[in-house]
């Protein structure tokens, strides 16, 4: 076998729509000359736990193995076996890999002792372990990547033949500049654009499918999924050697999930406290499954389905009477200048593009508004009424009339300038204000243009729970919030509603701005389909490459949405009025 038909040791999970190999590995003869100290180039990758087929299930152990051995075929078994003393058997781990070792362990695995995983395995649960102490020394074959990985993890080996990554006897920094020639001879290719990519690169992508692999492992069943977002929503959940079924019936999806040992991804909308109590008492948890930040061009209401979600474990964000996983990241993440400088690009990137939640600033805005007056602007952004982010987080309001009388008692001499929400605007949801109502307490009523134009016009912005308020902030913009969304009580909003104890932090607009839109979400690449950096989909919406796969849909919606209103309008007329 020669060096260029191995397996790169850097290589990507077997996504079904990956279309063209990420990394090869080329021949250590390859390398670069200037290449780096080993370390240099071990310490990222043990960083960011991969390499190898990090995307395998975690090894299931009852405890801390002493020695990993790997056998390099089923026939090596019993000679590996028959050096070892009683001790050494006891904390031994052995791993297989194909189904004749797998089989042989299985069979004399009372003679062995110690313990064993077959199949495959994510090698970094057992080489840099969260749960236990990482083994005194791992055990195989010089062409094995378990010895690679092994040394770049700063474990011991011991090498049982000669092999591309070491030899028996080979001094510890002769074999890791084998591995790190091995590392330099590698190409890795950018899934997104196709271009070549650094190995610095490489790893930070390895990383965000790692993190969204993680956030998938147990999900094997989802329900209130709507019938349009199920593709999309498969490719998010995606998960090697685990499937997904999706199902209408929550009460379906808990048996499945309790028969598999593992949890539900459930539409937030979906749950009830009964559901609640049924997954309680079957030990199956609930993983809140909705839509992200930055989610599409074009609205959800007229079925396009989203290129961002959030997973959440604990709670939901918009939720305030409980945890979330979001609330935990702004609350204690340790944010790094790094990961400040790169919220700081992503945020000045996507002010630059207009783009906002459901798409980006068109060649039709005009710019921002003119102002009527020399008077302080202020924008109120109306919301759907019935919205679980209202019902829980707006502190009893849930009346879009009600929240723009509310702003002009705070704001007497403003400008006030009202935003009808355009799903109800286009007929699919509640909260319709008539303009004449509106206009008693609002100077103006700004329909059409996207949200980041009309932002740019105004001086400060007054929201229930509206993601508006987040946008707002990015732009710099005073934010004042009447309920308790998820980016109040971290000190940079004025907040009118109660905030939580949990939110004592104060938190910088970067800092924010990593949490909400880098660490929680995840996000898929509207072009190739694969699981993408929040940096690749603002790219393809400011390039305008982020379009509906099913744009079919769409015309029909619209009509539909025309429909509803007219006939909303008709029994509003019909309504006897109040004297």
């Amino acid at each position: 076998m020669t060096d260029t038909a191995w397996e790169p040791l850097l290589r990507a999970p077997p996504f079904p729509d990956l279309a063209r190999p990420f990394s090869v590995a080329g021949a250590a003869s390859d390398a670069r000359d200037d290449m780096p100290e080993p370390e240099a180039l071990f310490a990222p990758i043990r960083s960011a736990r991969v390499g190898g087929s990090f995307w395998a299930a975690p090894a299931s152990l009852s405890r801390a193995p002493i020695t990993v051995l790997k056998p390099g075929s089923a026939g090596g078994i019993s000679a590996l076996a028959e050096g070892l003393s009683a001790s050494e058997r006891e904390g031994a781990l052995w791993i297989g890999g194909t189904p004749d070792i797998d089989r042989k362990l299985a069979r004399i695995a009372a003679d062995l002792g110690g313990q064993r995983c077959g199949g495959a395995i994510d090698p970094w649960s057992v080489l840099r372990p969260e749960v236990h102490e990482p083994p005194s020394m791992v055990v195989a074959h010089g062409s094995d990547e378990w010895i690679a990985l092994a040394r770049i993890a700063g474990v011991d080996v011991r090498v049982l033949s000669p092999g591309r990554f070491g030899a028996p006897g080979l001094a510890a920094s002769a074999m890791d500049a084998r591995i790190a020639a091995a590392l330099q001879a590698e190409h890795w290719h950018d899934p997104f654009d196709g271009g070549a990519m650094t190995q610095e690169q490489a790893i930070a992508l390895l990383s965000e499918w790692r993190r969204i692999l993680e956030g998938n492992g147990g999900l094997v069943a989802a329900s209130g999924m709507a019938w349009w977002k199920r593709a999309e929503i498969r490719r998010f959940l995606w998960k090697p050697d685990q499937s997904l079924t999706i199902t209408l019936s929550p009460a379906r999806a808990i048996r499945i999930a309790r028969k598999a040992g593992g949890a539900v991804a459930i539409w937030p909308s979906r749950v009830s406290p009964r559901l609640e109590q049924a997954a309680q008492a079957k030990g199956v948890s609930l993983v809140r499954v909705e839509d992200g930040f930055v989610r599409s061009v074009g609205l959800g209401s007229n079925l396009v389905p989203p290129s961002s979600i959030v997973v959440d474990r604990q709670g939901i964000h918009f939720d305030p009477s409980r945890p979330s996983d979001l609330e935990t990241i702004l609350a204690h993440t340790r944010f790094l200048p790094e990961m400040l400088g790169r919220a700081d690009s992503l945020r000045q990137a996507i002010v630059a593009s207009g783009i906002s939640k459901y798409g980006v600033g068109g060649s039709g805005d005009a710019g921002p508004l003119a102002r009527t007056s020399g008077k302080r602007v202020v924008l109120v952004p109306g919301q759907v009424e019935d919205d679980m982010s209202v019902l829980a987080g707006g502190g009893g309001l849930a009346s879009n009339l009600e929240l723009i009388k509310r702003v002009r008692r705070i704001e007497p001499d403003a400008e006030i300038w009202w935003r009808p929400h355009p799903d109800v605007d286009a007929g699919h949801r509640v909260g319709a204000v008539p303009d004449a109502d509106a206009l008693q307490h609002a100077d103006r009523i700004v329909r059409g243009g996207s949200m980041a134009t009309l932002l740019d016009g105004v001086d400060a912005v007054h929201v229930l729970t509206s993601l508006t308020g987040f946008e707002a902030l990015m732009r710099g913009r005073e934010v004042v919030c009447h309920g308790t969304p998820f980016y109040a009580g971290w000190g940079l909003t004025r907040d009118l509603g109660a905030v939580p104890d949990r939110r004592g932090r104060q938190l910088t607009l970067d800092a924010l701005v990593a949490g909400v839109l880098i660490l929680y979400p995840r996000y898929l690449d509207p072009v190739t389909g694969l699981p993408c950096p929040p940096e690749v989909l603002i790219r393809r919406m400011a390039q305008g490459a982020a379009r509906n796969r099913q744009g079919w849909i769409a015309p029909i919606r619209h009509w539909q949405g025309r429909m509803l209103a007219r006939l909303r309008q008709g029994v509003a007329h019909l309504r006897p009025r109040s004297r």
